[in-house]
């Protein structure tokens, strides 16, 4: 396995990092992961250490704003801020790995990101994998909540507001215990502006996802403490995919590749790659 990694210019000039794990041979296909709310690229070993020996390049980048990008913190101007920067690392991996097919794997507000990005790119990739899907407004948020944080975003867009629970991550007490410890995880609260364009992200979202039609496949903990696994469920029947799947893991919280049973996770997300990796596309 070859680990290679730099930054490039990405919205506002900012110095956006990326990093790729590629196999020895020629690569099959290629995983763009897309990460999370306050944390960063590299804790997807697991995906990474999984896919490899099958033959997969995996690539990632710290979204604006986290990890080792630069960028205030959990916040942006606008949430293209995300897709812009996604736009221009898809057409660098485009002139690396020419003509291989292409997986996007959004993770939380990650298969939020991948998801407002399918609904302008999808036939630049042969599917997506989402897992954990920060999709649809939460029930507990009202109008009244949302006309409140369009003027916070508007007057006060970089006061906090609400931070993660580190505990709800995983089941796993190793994994929270370096999800705290991590320096490139962000503990503090989500800006008053991120969370605003996270909700009209949303919104889009729930209005367009008909016209989603890749294949696609939902990952989901069912005792995900972090974000309603309802969500999943709802992205699965409002897309407009005929080729979907959804897995629903029971007992499991929200970060599906860092729970005790990662492999058995990896495994389906493996089987359901294989199955559109190796039919035309």
């Amino acid at each position: 396995m070859k680990h290679e990694d730099g930054f490039f210019k990405g919205v506002r000039r900012a110095k956006i990092y990326y990093q790729c794990w590629l196999p020895d041979g020629d690569p099959r296909a290629v995983i763009l992961v897309a990460h999370g709310l306050a944390e960063h690229s590299g804790r997807y070993m697991n995906v990474v250490n999984h896919f490899i020996p099958h033959g997969y390049a995996v690539y990632s980048l710290d979204h604006y704003g986290h990890g080792r990008s630069e960028g205030r913190r959990v916040y942006v101007k606008r949430f293209a801020d995300y897709t812009d920067v996604l736009s221009q690392y898809l057409a660098m991996i485009d002139k690396w790995q020419p003509d291989k097919p292409i997986f996007l794997l959004g993770h939380s507000m990650g298969s939020l990101i991948a998801a407002v990005f399918l609904l302008d790119h999808q036939s630049e990739f042969g599917g997506a994998i989402l897992s954990g899907p920060s999709v649809v407004v939460p029930k507990n948020v009202s109008r009244a909540t949302i006309a409140m944080a369009r003027i916070l975003s508007a007057l006060a867009p970089t006061v906090g507001l609400m931070g993660l629970d580190a505990t709800g991550v995983s089941r796993d007490p190793e994994v929270v215990r370096a999800y705290i410890d991590d320096p490139l995880v962000y503990m503090g609260k989500t800006t008053a502006r991120l969370g605003y364009e996270l909700l009209k992200a949303m919104q889009r979202v729930t209005a367009e996802a008909p016209r989603i039609t890749l294949p696609m496949m939902i990952l989901q903990g069912g005792a995900d403490k972090l974000v309603d696994p309802e969500g999943a469920r709802i992205l699965y029947d409002t897309i407009g995919s005929s080729d979907k799947t959804l897995k629903i893991y029971d007992n499991l919280y929200h970060e599906v590749y860092n729970e005790p049973e990662h492999d058995e996770v990896l495994s389906d997300v493996e089987a359901w790659l294989e199955k559109h990796t190796s039919s035309p596309l």
